[in-house]
């Protein structure tokens, strides 16, 4: 299985990127605007659609307030037989640390998976850092 870790330091305080990752139906407003294009909410899941054009279900595992940890796993993807990830807020000085894992399978996907995960963080620093 490969595992993805990503962080990223963003200039915003942790209450604030909290509760745009916790506004899980406006993540194309309010997290990575560009990256994701559209998501609508479904009972336990959104779906996203990402600019490159893939449309991916996102079942909402765990909303964590005390933690500020949101997890989800993909599911139905014809090319992945795996995936759950995760999005966590810490505090850092007067910002925030976002720190962003994904378990997928095959193995053979995490280039792929990992390229949108680095650009989806670049687009997230400059959305939090921008709005």
């Amino acid at each position: 299985m490969a595992s993805i870790l990503i962080e990223i330091s963003v200039a915003v305080p942790p209450e604030k990127a909290w509760a745009a990752f916790r506004d899980v139906g406006a993540v194309h407003a309010r997290l990575v605007r560009g990256f994701v294009t559209d998501c609508k909410l479904e009972k336990g899941a959104r779906i996203v659609t990402y600019a490159n054009g893939v449309v991916a279900k996102e079942l909402i595992v765990d909303i964590d307030d005390a933690g500020r940890r949101l997890a989800y796993a993909v599911s139905g993807s014809p090319r992945l037989a795996h995936h759950n990830a995760s999005f966590q807020v810490m505090t850092e000085g007067s910002g925030s640390r976002i720190v962003w894992r994904a378990d997928i399978l095959p193995d053979s996907a995490e280039p792929t998976i990992r390229g949108m995960m680095e650009q989806g963080s670049v687009t997230m620093k400059k959305t939090f850092e921008t709005a």
